[in-house]
């Protein structure tokens, strides 16, 4: 009788990174279950609800018996909506068809299966720490040379970019952008985006932009993406969704925006994982990207505020400095002065303080010292959980 292996778990499995979030989540659901008071703050969920013409029209959709299959890169009316409101919402000419768009559950799997359709082996790949950490999952599982470059909190979190000029080179196949960023809630300049345009056509690579937060924005100016500088909209990837500006994080609904022949290989990703989106979620998707705007608006203004509460509350606790995000909805503040070890606070804080957060180091080397806070969360927790911190910091012995 032949022996069973205990491990038949491929070996490239050690490539792939993990999201933080999701496990300091379910703890403290764990600590919830057993009647203790915690403040979410976390995970990066709006804590509103979905706004209700969205409900509705999914609702509707099963009514009318929207159930079936659909085409791996999406219903071509969902596509038609994103392209007219990318173009029109991003000011890029000329403007997007439905060619150039394709849908997702979720944005996660549109920037796996991008890098999927793009990255070889020894390819150089181009992000900035810290960062979301599908990136660097997916590009190391893909067997690229990944290299990360430190943002910088003096620059409020925007990326030192002579360091990019020395590190991108001929040999780079993509870089990544995300602005407005996780989980530093930092923003890129127009004269940012235009050096980093002016390097991908020198050096020739792709920059795949993750603009999920577009919406989430809080700076008196247009918000301006790198496609829509001059020479760009060839060269780049959009990276959106529904789930932080629209509160569908629940539904799975991402899409990417790209150079046609790209899309049909990345639909073919689609194909061989996901399928479909289900079809009345994208029905929901129009409504959301036709409807009615003012929820939107209303949830960026509540976040605002809820922003400034939390970053001058935090700049209050003797330890802690934290920078005033210009998108997303994050703080990143500075606990160096308390510890380097970043995660251990973060648990020390949930175990004993009631406040789910994360530590910095998750989200890489160059988040060390630091903690993220979503401000997903009423101003009543938000007032709870920094009256907590403020106690529960001086006890902590790391």
């Amino acid at each position: 009788m032949l022996a069973v292996h205990e491990d038949r778990i491929a070996a490239a499995v050690a490539r792939l990174g993990s999201e933080n979030a999701f496990e300091v989540l379910a703890r403290a659901r764990q600590l919830e279950a057993e009647g203790r008071r915690v403040v979410h703050m976390e995970i990066g969920e709006p804590d509103f609800d979905t706004p209700e013409h969205i409900k509705k029209a999914a609702v509707e959709a099963l009514y009318d018996n929207h159930t079936h299959y659909t085409p791996s890169s999406g219903i071509p009316s969902l596509r038609e909506t994103i392209a007219a409101y990318a173009s029109r919402f991003r000011r890029i000419t000329p403007a997007y068809t439905l060619d150039n768009v394709v849908i997702s559950p979720g944005a996660k799997p549109i920037i796996w299966n991008v890098l999927s359709a793009i990255l070889d082996p020894g390819d150089d790949f181009v992000y900035f720490d810290p960062a979301y950490p599908a990136y660097a999952s997916c590009a190391s599982y893909q067997q690229a040379n990944v290299h990360a470059i430190p943002l910088l909190e003096s620059r409020n979190w925007r990326m030192d970019l002579d360091e990019l000029e020395r590190r991108v080179s001929d040999k780079t196949k993509a870089v990544v952008i995300n602005s407005p960023h996780n989980p530093t809630g930092g923003v890129l300049t127009k004269g940012d985006l235009e050096r980093i345009a002016s390097l991908a056509e020198r050096h020739d690579f792709l920059v795949i932009a993750d603009e999920i937060y577009s919406r989430n924005f809080y700076l008196d100016v247009p918000y301006v993406s790198i496609a829509a500088l001059p020479g760009m909209r060839e060269r780049t990837i959009i990276v959106d969704g529904f789930s932080k500006a629209y509160a569908m994080t629940g539904w799975r609904l991402g899409y990417a925006i790209m150079p046609e022949r790209l899309a049909k290989t990345v639909t073919l990703f689609n194909n061989n994982t996901f399928s479909c989106v289900a079809t009345f979620v994208q029905m929901a998707g129009i409504a959301a990207l036709t409807g009615d705007d003012t929820p939107v608006q209303r949830m960026n203004d509540i976040f605002r505020q809820r922003r400034d509460r939390l970053v001058n509350g935090l700049n209050d606790i003797p330890g802690v400095s934290c920078t005033l995000p210009e998108g997303a909805f994050y703080a990143f503040p500075n606990v160096s002065e308390i510890t380097h070890d970043d995660r251990a606070l973060a648990k020390f804080l949930l175990e004993e303080g009631g406040v789910a957060c994360g530590g910095g180091s998750s989200f890489g080397a160059a988040g060390k010292g630091y903690l993220r806070f979503s401000y997903a969360a009423s101003l009543e927790d938000i007032d709870w959980a920094l009256e907590s911190i403020a106690k529960t910091i001086p006890k902590f012995k790391g």
